[in-house]
């Protein structure tokens, strides 16, 4: 506890989604809501798209409801902030995206300063003006998601944001990466640098002479994992990860052990002191 007044919870004006959303089980979705609070709760319910859930009960409900329930409950005292705590760690991939673009439309309704707690960068940027990255304790960076994209503060923040952090150092557009590779630049520097490269800008290929001559940087490695989720692949590939489509992964027989060469333009490498 810090050293200011402490204030009993019930008067701390502080909605809280728990991350395993709490609902009472023994309770109606309408006493739910109920509880402590200071808004019409009926109109919540409405608002929220779970009126006819009013006589259910939490064990009875899929995750997408009990989050919205959980939700109007945090919303049902008036707040005058929001806590958000990891809010869709408990839902399915499957009904992930679509209650994400609900609760971010909810937020925005709300209109109170609202905290959310994630470990993904998708979704910190869907519901967030402003993204704090917390490293062990401590705020390692703060800035607009593009910020963060664009100029990660260490490899920890690149990792989380999805971007390659590689260190080197620069003579000009040519940089020396720590593993002995070379990389060229359209960016000039010099000295100890991170070369930044998105993952869906690195295309790969079983040799260096299957590539177009544009594509300065080509980096031979070895598969470590392959990951398909959807329309795209992540494909681990030591210290860089390249994000290509299913098709590309079927064509080259992309599998853990391959040797192949990390591919991508000069036009398409950033680079931030380091």
């Amino acid at each position: 506890m810090g050293d200011g007044p402490w204030v009993p919870p019930e008067r701390r004006g502080v909605g809280l989604l728990f991350q395993d959303y709490a609902l009472f089980p023994h309770m109606s979705v309408h006493a739910n809501v109920a509880f402590e609070a200071r808004a019409d709760v009926e109109a919540l319910l409405e608002r929220l798209r779970i009126g006819h859930l009013a006589t259910a009960r939490p064990g009875t409900l899929s995750g997408g409801e009990r989050q919205r329930v959980a939700l109007a409950r945090a919303l049902a005292i008036a707040p005058r902030a929001l806590l958000l705590d990891e809010p869709l760690a408990a839902l399915d991939p499957s009904t992930r995206s679509a209650v994400a673009a609900e609760l971010a439309q909810v937020i925005d309704e709300a209109g109170v300063p609202t905290v959310v707690v994630t470990h993904s960068y998708e979704e910190a940027v869907m519901f967030a003006d402003q993204v704090a990255v917390i490293d062990r304790g401590a705020i390692v960076q703060r800035g607009s998601a593009l910020e963060v994209l664009e100029a990660p503060a260490s490899a920890f923040v690149a990792e989380f944001a999805g971007i390659n952090y590689l260190l080197g150092t620069a003579a000009g557009t040519t940089v020396r990466l720590d593993g002995g590779q070379t990389v060229r630049t359209s960016d000039p520097a010099d000295g100890r640098v991170a070369v930044l490269v998105a993952p869906w800008e690195i295309t790969l290929a079983l040799d260096a002479g299957g590539v177009g001559d544009s594509a300065l940087n080509r980096i031979p490695a070895r598969v470590d994992r392959v990951v398909v989720v959807g329309n795209r692949a992540r494909v681990t590939l030591g210290s860089v990860v390249a994000e290509v489509t299913p098709e590309s992964v079927e064509r080259l027989a992309i599998r853990p052990g391959l040797e192949v060469v990390a591919v991508w333009k000069a036009t398409a490498t950033r680079v931030v002191s380091a």
